[in-house]
């Protein structure tokens, strides 16, 4: 079993910037890629980045590239997404996902059900 959770959400104006931070415990040696979503209400899951857990490979959705950066630190079991410029209609709350398919990375598979291990999510509110 691997355990996800997030933290670094909360309420910023419209063009503010957050860091978010997962953490993973458990069996993190059977993880090869991490993901990052988000849901807002009344939408359907969005796929937002992915990294390889050994190689660092990342991957964007179209509507973050540029804004949003997705990064790992191994040692400390931790993946982060560092997300600058926010929209209003980014509201959601963002959940990591670990994956032990590394092809979490690839266009293909940017899918909820790529994923194996779900944090509970961590809360982004952007104010106009």
């Amino acid at each position: 079993q691997v355990q996800l959770i997030e933290s670094g959400g909360g309420l910023v104006q419209a063009g503010g910037s957050l860091r978010l931070s997962c953490v993973a415990s458990g069996r993190t040696f059977t993880m090869n890629a991490m993901g990052w979503f988000r849901q807002a209400p009344g939408q359907e899951r969005e796929f937002v980045a992915a990294v390889t857990w050994g190689g660092g490979s990342t991957t964007y959705a179209d509507s973050v590239e540029g804004r949003f950066t997705i990064s790992r630190a191994r040692a400390k079991n931790t993946v982060y997404l560092n997300i600058d410029s926010l929209k209003p209609n980014e509201t959601a709350g963002y959940s990591c996902a670990a994956s032990s398919l590394a092809y979490p990375v690839l266009r293909c598979c940017h899918r909820s059900q790529t994923y194996d291990y779900w944090g509970q999510g961590t809360q982004v509110t952007v104010s106009a």
